[in-house]
């Protein structure tokens, strides 16, 4: 079970946005994107064929999982996740530092 999923509510703990909020659009493998984190100017060549114009164009790029933690909004923190099982067999998120089954 993966421990950071599509729309997560993550804060990064390490890096240039340190500190910052956002909501995961995808995840691949270790690599994490996330909305409005590690935006990057990449400069463009116009390509007439598909109508895109050149320039610089602001982006985001992916952050490897490891500088992300998921953000507890009852505490206001990052935390660590947990894997527990309940009674009836299915498998869920928790947080480890109070035990709330992530949503």
């Amino acid at each position: 079970m993966n421990k950071i999923k599509k729309n997560d509510d993550v804060i990064v703990i390490t890096g240039k946005d340190k500190g910052n909020r956002g909501n995961v659009l995808s995840v691949d493998g270790d690599l994490v994107l996330v909305s409005g984190i590690n935006k990057v100017k990449k400069h463009q060549k116009p390509n007439p064929v598909k109508g895109t114009s050149g320039g610089i164009v602001e982006m985001e790029k992916p952050l490897h999982i490891s500088n992300i933690a998921i953000y507890n909004s009852a505490t206001k923190k990052a935390d660590r996740v947990g894997v527990k099982q309940l009674e009836d067999g299915r498998k869920v998120r928790v947080f480890k530092s109070n035990g709330e089954v992530i949503a």
